[in-house]
């Protein structure tokens, strides 16, 4: 289906569910919520947005800051816990990068995907007091403020890129899902509105906190005995080939991924219809499998009136006015 800005979608989800003729399976649409953790090679920014627009789907990009850094600038960075200049993911290569990067940026945010952190260089953070975790909000929130500048295009920054950098990055996730009892704290005195760090037993509704709201990976059944494993690219990988990349099985691996993503969706279209998600990385392992699995589902499943193939932010606001309307 064509993608929909916010408010259309918002409006077609309230006519949705204030049909009182339809049953209540209907009344729900089925929400599907694709997030690339990374975001940063240019090449996938380009191949992902084209993915959006063939399918209808709106993304959730958890952007790593240190990408909008070159490594002599690596020097601004100190992550908790580690020396200036250290990053787990690396840097951008040059300023011209950076660039390209933020145009990526910033035209996905007008195509009405969604831009979030996933803080900046990959560090576990699971023994992060809270203190630690505002250093690295604030550091990523300042990289992001400055990148053009910093780039060295600042007559090029777009108008109301600042006020989209503090006000229009609500999301969060962890690298590698560690977190702590600080960063929930850290996270609220910041301003964001969600995590999506967590894991759970099977599709879930998002919990909602005071102040935070908290989204769940979920464990979904996968291969010939039926495993659970997070629905995330790089689990399979490390589960399929050890974590060492072998493309002359690509077409394998992504038979198994899609069959595990597909039956996943059709037990919740089927059943409760709990928001089912899936989570990628800018890279495409074992020849691209899961990356093309994922095109193949929402191919396959967003042009449907009653599904919903949207951005972690959208979803809350669906869900919210779904309860408002008393659809949830």
């Amino acid at each position: 289906m064509p993608r929909l800005c916010k408010t259309t979608a918002l409006s077609v989800f309230a006519a949705l569910i204030a049909t009182p003729a339809l049953p209540t399976q209907q009344q729900q649409p089925q929400i599907v919520i694709v997030s690339f953790d990374g975001a940063h090679d240019n090449a996938l920014w380009a191949k992902s947005r084209e993915i959006g627009e063939r399918t209808g789907a709106t993304f959730t990009y958890f952007l790593s800051c240190t990408f909008l850094m070159t490594r002599s600038q690596r020097w601004s960075y100190r992550a908790p816990d580690n020396k200036s200049g250290r990053s787990n993911v690396g840097f951008a290569d040059s300023p011209a990068e950076v660039r390209a990067r933020l145009g990526h940026i910033w035209s996905a945010r007008n195509e009405g995907h969604e831009i979030a952190s996933h803080a900046c260089g990959h560090f576990d953070g699971g023994e992060w007091s809270e203190n630690d975790w505002k250093v690295e909000l604030a550091a990523f929130s300042s990289t992001l403020e400055n990148a053009w500048a910093n780039a060295d295009a600042k007559g090029e920054e777009p108008e109301g890129w600042r006020q989209f950098v503090r006000t229009d990055i609500n999301g969060f996730r962890a690298p590698y899902l560690s977190t702590s009892s600080g960063l929930t704290p850290a996270l609220k005195s910041a301003g964001y509105t969600y995590d999506a760090s967590g894991i759970s037993r099977g599709p879930k509704a998002p919990r909602r906190g005071k102040g935070l709201s908290a989204f769940d990976l979920p464990l979904i059944p996968e291969g010939p005995q039926n495993r659970r494993i997070i629905a995330m690219d790089y689990n399979m990988f490390v589960r399929h080939s050890a974590g060492v990349e072998d493309a002359s099985n690509s077409q394998y691996y992504e038979e198994r991924a899609y069959s595990a993503f597909r039956t996943a969706f059709d037990r919740e279209y089927d059943g409760s219809r709990q928001p089912f998600q899936i989570g990628l990385h800018f890279v495409e392992m074992n020849g691209g499998a899961y990356w093309r699995a994922t095109e193949r589902l929402l191919s396959d499943v967003c042009g449907r009136e009653d599904v919903a193939c949207v951005s972690y932010e959208m979803a809350l606001d669906m869900l919210d006015k779904a309860k408002k309307g008393g659809g949830a």
